[in-house]
């Protein structure tokens, strides 16, 4: 029981990670040009980040409980491929618009 709880939040820290740190980028990139960045930059990133550490901790929560943490991780893993392939054009065209 132990080893599967260990690769369960192994899995959701694992996809969950990368998630937040380009969640955090983009949200930056975002902020960077504007006045008052530090406010704009938490109105935007809180209701990005709760989702997926919503997601990561339900996988634990579930797996401690007995229940499967496949819809949890596949969530993650769903929100893991979008934000690969959406938020780093995302983020350079932020800061194209940023530097103008």
């Amino acid at each position: 029981m132990a080893g599967k709880m260990r690769f369960c939040v192994a899995a959701a820290l694992a996809l969950g990670t990368p998630v937040l740190s380009l969640l955090g980028a983009a949200c930056t990139a975002l902020a960077l040009g504007a006045r008052g960045g530090g406010t704009l930059l938490a109105l935007l990133a809180l209701p990005l980040f709760v989702p997926v550490l919503i997601f990561g901790a339900g996988a634990a929560d579930a797996q401690a409980s007995g229940l499967s943490s496949a819809p949890h991780l596949s969530l993650l893993g769903a929100g893991f491929l979008v934000a690969c392939v959406a938020l780093p054009p995302a983020v350079c065209a932020a800061v194209r618009i940023a530097l103008d």
